[in-house]
């Protein structure tokens, strides 16, 4: 019994590497210290096996809904920056410290600067920032360097980070009213979205935040109605919505405007605190006053 025992165990690691080094592309030449001896089991294979070079991104197949990745993620721990290709949805994924407490921020020239509103309410609540996206994109628009925030997700333009982050933010649609999109073009592409996002990280809560704009009874204009169409969507799909559509006006913001549609550091500053506050009213987790209970609770148990 011992033979074929052992031989079950050098099989399912060869799955189980194969598996990985099949995706797209050329497999990754490994040194020989990182072969694994025949004596390993499968669950030590090295990191390095679960690197694989790049790939044409047009190769890359598209997710798959409702995928399990309980299995492709129970490998061994990985450095902060170093990249994973994902087999299960065909895709690179970058390694970030601290992946729980990290907030996958979605968005276009408003979260872009490190002091932007997203940001900063991000950050109040104890969040560290991967951001995915670029000035000028959108639900449909891009820019020339990266796609639209569903095509660069699909394409590798940028990359979600390995495990499970403790929140995903989708901020946007500015882009997409100033080039004249559809309602039709935002909603098919906001859908998909959602719904590659939902599946990648089918445990992790979602919110999207609306168009930036000084509302409809006050010039906002079709940043506001792209706003109001970001609410009906994302009621459709489950998700919690923050609407920014009359923001400049409510709060009296115009006059820190740098330029039509963006903030000066004192307007990031200050929607900064209205978001923060709009997350904390709708239940988004301070993740920072979470991690303190625990420690204020065994510090009151000690007995002098």
């Amino acid at each position: 019994m011992r033979p074929a025992s052992a031989l079950t165990r050098i099989a399912v690691f060869a799955i189980a590497a194969g598996i990985v080094l099949a995706a797209p592309g050329q497999p990754a030449q490994l040194p020989e210290s990182d072969v694994p001896a025949a004596t390993a089991s499968p669950d030590q294979v090295p990191p390095s096996l679960l690197r694989a070079a790049a790939t044409d991104p047009a190769d890359a197949p598209r997710y798959t809904p409702g995928a399990d990745l309980s299995e492709v993620l129970s490998r061994p721990a990985m450095r902060p920056g170093e990249v994973y290709r994902n087999p299960v949805f065909g895709r690179n994924e970058v390694v970030v410290a601290n992946v729980r407490n990290t907030a996958v921020l979605i968005g276009d020239s408003q979260s872009v600067p490190d002091d932007s509103w997203p940001r900063r309410a991000l950050a109040a609540l104890g969040y560290n920032v991967h951001f995915c996206g670029y000035g000028g994109t959108g639900f449909t628009a891009a820019n020339g360097k990266v796609g639209n925030y569903i095509d660069a997700l699909e394409r590798g333009d940028w990359m979600l980070p390995v495990g499970t982050p403790g929140l995903v933010v989708i901020e946007g649609g500015g882009n997409d009213a100033a080039r004249g999109a559809s309602d039709a073009q935002i909603t098919a592409n906001a859908n998909r979205l959602v719904q590659a996002m939902r599946a990648r990280y089918p445990t992790t809560s979602m919110v999207m935040v609306g168009t930036l704009a000084k509302g409809a009874n006050n010039g906002g204009g079709r940043r506001s109605q792209v706003d109001n169409l970001l609410s009906t969507i994302a009621a459709k799909q489950g998700i919690t919505f923050v609407s920014a559509g009359d923001w400049l006006t409510k709060y009296n913001l115009t006059q820190h405007l740098a330029d039509p549609v963006h903030m000066d550091s004192e307007g990031r500053k200050a929607l900064g605190t209205v978001l923060e506050r709009r997350f904390r009213e709708l239940g988004i987790p301070d993740i920072t006053a979470a991690a303190a209970a625990p420690a204020q609770a065994g510090a009151g148990s000690k007995k002098g």
